[in-house]
């Protein structure tokens, strides 16, 4: 994010985790970041891996113990949820635990984002739904069920 022409992620970089990852999910993703082949300067990042399953994470780090041989120069980035930093992975990687705060003023993020998601040619598209012509945008509702 250190200029507008950087890249968003695309879709082999981000593994979003929830109670139903699969391990088969898991064991492809960390295939793609620990074995070298040309990924070039990937930025591998699994998020809300304190979702996973109990099972899915004993199989996923001793996965990880295993391919890490292969390569030294991988870049994994694992978010979790502070308030379940005691769940098995956030446990397993607690030696190299970092707390993040953003270090970009929310300002400069939302223009960034703005920036790659936004439709450039006017046409008929759902991006005419949202503000500024945006390709994705955000629907809440205090109340659910109110046809969002």
């Amino acid at each position: 994010m250190n200029s507008p022409s950087q890249p968003l992620p695309t879709f082999d970089e981000v593994l979003l985790c929830t109670p139903q990852t699969t391990e088969e999910q898991v064991g492809l993703f960390l295939r793609r970041c620990l074995i070298p082949c040309s990924r070039g300067e990937k930025i591998y990042t699994m998020l809300y891996a304190d979702e996973l399953s109990y099972d899915v994470s004993c199989r996923a780090e001793k996965l990880f113990q295993h391919l890490q041989h292969y390569s030294s120069t991988y870049r994994l980035v694992i978010l979790c949820n502070c308030e379940r930093e005691h769940s098995y992975i956030p446990s397993v990687f607690s030696q190299y635990k970092v707390h993040m705060i953003p270090q970009r003023p929310l300002v400069e993020i939302q223009r960034y984002l703005q920036h790659h998601y936004r439709v450039t040619q006017s046409s008929s598209s759902a991006a005419s739904v949202f503000k500024d012509n945006m390709c994705v945008g955000i629907v809440s509702s205090k109340r659910a069920g109110v046809g969002k």
